[in-house]
């Protein structure tokens, strides 16, 4: 009888599809800080990160219920996690080679366009809650 490939117990090339419950857990989240740590080195990731721990607090006083704050919060660290999937697709492009190629700089523009139109999002739910709270 033929055996299925997914049938087979020859380990995976990759150790972290071989481990499960919690040190499948503890090792995604050891990946997790490394991408965190490898993001700080990006001056855009870091800037919003220092925007984060000021604008985060300032939240609780902005918002005036608890789905504002949640919003307030909430556009902070999509804008992050987009900034940090934007650096993931500008280094796997720059991973494939330093010459200049139409579809590469279609991502990375891409990757741009996505960060600015959360930006302008996260700044538009901002605006909004202080105009609501201060007017």
């Amino acid at each position: 009888m033929q055996e299925n490939a997914t049938d087979s117990k020859a380990p995976s090339a990759n150790p972290q599809k071989d481990r499960k419950g919690l040190s499948r857990l503890f090792h995604a989240m050891l990946y997790s800080f490394a991408g965190l740590s490898a993001g700080w080195g990006e001056p855009a990731f870091r800037q919003e990160c220092i925007a984060a721990i000021v604008l985060i607090p300032l939240a609780f006083w902005v918002g005036t219920h608890w789905i504002e704050v949640a919003l307030l919060i909430g556009s902070i660290i999509l804008l992050m996690v987009v900034e940090l999937l934007n650096t993931a697709v500008e280094s796997a492009i720059d991973r494939i080679g330093p010459e200049w190629h139409d579809l590469s700089k279609r991502a990375k523009d891409m990757g741009s366009a996505a960060v600015f139109l959360c930006l302008t999002l996260c700044a538009g739910i901002w605006l909004a809650a202080l105009y609501h709270r201060l007017i």
